[in-house]
């Protein structure tokens, strides 16, 4: 099996120095296996696509304007 080095920062190294028991290895390998399957998936989804970049950018600005106003009124 393939090995990669991680740099972490001091902080959270001290954080997980807590708990002793648990594997990080393996906790980083679930969440890397968790994350290319959920960008495998966009892939999928964007593949088949025929929204233009600028189609995009237009929705998104959209979606932000929406959720702003939607939190102002709150």
């Amino acid at each position: 099996m393939p090995n990669i080095t991680l740099a972490i920062p001091v902080e959270l190294k001290k954080k997980m120095d807590q708990f002793k028991e648990i594997n990080w290895s393996e906790v980083a390998r679930q969440a890397i296996w968790e994350k290319t399957v959920m960008l495998e998936k966009m892939n999928r989804l964007l593949s088949k696509s025929t929204l233009s970049t600028s189609d995009v950018e237009e929705h998104a600005s959209e979606i932000k304007k929406s959720v702003s106003r939607k939190h102002k009124a709150a």
